[in-house]
């Protein structure tokens, strides 16, 4: 199983957003949609083992499992009303327990802390950072958990948790990408076993 979670520090926690400003008043929502669709699609093909949770402004998470997935396609708009509809949901999650809004989509009010200590159990934790020692000099793990944020850098707070969490603090390659791009060079290092098998 491959995770990701994806911080999403301005995202709506209500579904009054337009789907036709994502990228504006929907606070990025564009840069997590892409993030979620990086997460599961390929040319004419689907990841469906891979699970993507969306942790929007520390309040609520938006969890996607792959291999429960519908109804999910490959643009921002029909993401972000797939985000929508979780968000509807809300009122029916209680306390951790979550809320399914459309097949394979769940919400839940719990923050990244809690989502982090849950999604990592028995997964290896990656810290993508600048910082981080060359992915090819990782070994590929079995059961990643890849943690990134939106288009803001990782608060503090959420920072050390994060350092105290990784198991490993990895860069992707010598120029910084953008948090979907990120997640498809992720998906391709795992795919070719550290780029040694095609």
């Amino acid at each position: 199983m491959r995770q990701f979670i994806v911080l999403g520090h301005d995202a709506p926690t209500t579904p009054d957003f337009s789907l036709d400003d994502l990228a504006g008043a929907a606070g990025r929502l564009d840069a997590l949609c892409r993030c979620v669709n990086s997460a599961f699609f390929l040319s004419h093909d689907f990841r469906s083992d891979v699970r993507c949770f969306l942790v929007l402004q520390d309040e609520l998470t938006i969890r996607f499992e792959g291999s429960e997935l519908r109804r999910l396609n490959p643009d921002e708009r029909s993401t972000a009303a797939l985000v929508r509809k979780a968000l509807e949901a809300k009122g029916e999650a209680i306390g951790h327990m979550e809320a399914e809004s459309t097949p394979g989509v769940f919400i839940s009010k719990r923050d990244f802390e809690t989502i982090l200590s849950e999604a990592s159990r028995n997964s290896t934790v990656v810290e993508l950072h600048e910082e981080g020692t060359p992915v090819v000099d990782l070994e590929p793990p079995e059961n990643p958990l890849f943690v990134l944020s939106d288009h803001g850098d990782f608060t503090d707070e959420e920072a050390e948790l994060l350092a105290n969490e990784s198991d490993e603090r990895v860069r992707l390659g010598p120029e910084l990408l953008h948090g979907d791009h990120a997640m498809t060079v992720a998906h391709n290092y795992l795919d070719t076993r550290g780029y040694t098998e095609y």
